[in-house]
């Protein structure tokens, strides 16, 4: 009697439990359902899913990878499809590079008599090489445009700026406003030029100019000792130039690791025609006439301010790192400050309107160069996946330690990680300890 009874309370708990999960089930879909037709609803009130402003490899990638994941994109290019890496960094001056790295072997008679090779005189067409850097970047720039036209992002040859209102850009050419439920600021960088230096990107000229290698010099002073730099320097010793270093601080490669410095001078620098003066500015650059008029530089004790020397070159390359492009962006119109001209963000790529004010602004996003965080292409990828991520909602932080950093000289540098100095100031601070391990490859 009793079992039969606890049967019947069983199979009637059982159906109750069934009843109450086939109600939660309908309910957990019904209320999917209504979402996804809320989100649907509210993407249909604006104009595109996802609009970026800026076509640089971070903007391309924010883009492709927003269209893997169903998003509306369109992108505002500026005109400059590939940004700075494609047209006026990374891929002319690794072609430049190649063809430097290739002369460099070629020269090299004692290395290649010990394979048994005898060469006579290397000679090179600079319009050639030039054009061939040119060329390139061209192509891959054709390519990068036809990939997003080919998975439906829509391509507006334009600049564009964000307003007054939130969820709105125009397109400066037109005067058009678009509405997106979320914005990619990706603007890049350009070339900073330190004031008292007149760069006519002819015999003074930024690394803008400098990739056209309209000339070479016989004689170049290179203003900083950074990625920049170094890999011009690689070129030019590479085609016969002469090179002399000016850099600010007292010893030249200042933001690599000391390990690196040290080799880098014993393998770059010092069996190379390359000189240096350290802890000068070139407070004054005017431009020359090539073959005809002089470069000159005066510089002047970084502590003192006082004259030292004035250099005359036949060309002068601007290396003293970038700033952000973000004039004209509509950023004071939006109530966004910037810090030294970065864009403030948080560590989802979210824009924040001040820096110590850590709320995000709704839907607004900015990744590469123009948040300052790391001042790499492949970081600006790695930031525009990252915040398309949080976008469609898996929430995602780019952890800028594990991006590692290159020099294409030869030999070529890379790091990962913190720099030694960095990991002692680290160290010091949060009160451990750290050791040091230094392995050889021969």
């Amino acid at each position: 009697m009793h079992s039969a009874r606890a049967t019947s309370l069983l199979i009637f708990s059982s159906c109750i439990l069934n009843t109450f999960s086939y109600l939660s089930f309908h309910s957990q879909v019904r209320s999917r359902q209504f979402r996804s037709f809320l989100l649907q609803a509210e993407a249909s009130t604006y104009d595109y899913d996802l609009i970026i402003v800026g076509c640089g490899v971070g903007g391309h990638g924010a883009a492709l990878h927003a269209r893997a994941n169903g998003l509306k994109t369109a992108v505002l290019t500026g005109n400059d499809v590939g940004g700075t890496c494609v047209n006026r960094g990374c891929v002319p001056s690794k072609a430049l590079l190649a063809a430097a790295g290739r002369i460099r072997e070629m020269k090299d008679s004692h290395h290649l008599k010990s394979f048994g090779i005898t060469l006579g005189d290397v000679s090179f067409d600079r319009s050639a090489v030039a054009n061939h850097a040119s060329q390139l970047a061209n192509r891959v720039k054709v390519n990068l445009e036809s990939s997003l036209k080919s998975q439906g992002v829509d391509v507006i040859e334009s600049k564009g700026s964000v307003t007054d209102k939130l969820h709105e850009v125009k397109v400066v050419s037109t005067g058009k406003i678009l509405t997106a439920k979320n914005i990619i600021l990706a603007p890049g960088s350009i070339p900073f030029v330190p004031r008292g230096i007149q760069a006519d990107e002819k015999t003074v000229f930024t690394s803008d100019g400098g990739l056209k290698l309209e000339f070479v010099p016989q004689y170049v002073a290179i203003i900083g000792s950074g990625y920049i730099g170094l890999e011009f320097s690689d070129v030019y010793t590479a085609l016969g130039s002469e090179v002399t270093f000016i850099e600010a601080v007292d010893t030249l490669m200042p933001t690599f690791d000391p390990e690196i410095r040290r080799l880098a001078d014993r393998l770059l620098i010092k069996p190379r025609a390359i000189d240096s003066r350290v802890g000068v500015f070139a407070s004054e650059v005017t431009p020359g006439i090539p073959g005809v008029k002089p470069v000159t530089i005066k510089m002047i004790d970084a502590k003192t301010k006082e004259h030292v020397e004035t250099l005359e070159v036949d060309a002068c390359l601007v290396a003293t790192g970038r700033v952000p492009n973000t004039l004209g962006l509509g950023l004071e119109a939006a109530g966004i400050e910037t810090d030294r001209g970065f864009i403030q963000v948080n560590d989802k790529m979210q824009v924040v309107k001040k820096k110590d004010d850590p709320a995000a602004v709704q839907g607004l996003y900015c990744i590469g160069d123009a948040n300052g965080k790391y001042m790499l292409a492949h970081a600006a990828s790695a930031q525009g996946i990252s915040a398309v991520e949080n976008i469609v909602g898996r929430p995602h932080v780019v952890n800028h330690n594990h991006i590692p950093a290159a020099c294409f000289t030869h030999p070529e540098i890379a790091f990962v990680g913190l720099s030694e100095e960095q990991v002692k100031a680290k160290a010091a601070q949060e009160g451990f300890q750290y050791g040091k391990s230094i392995g050889h490859f021969r």
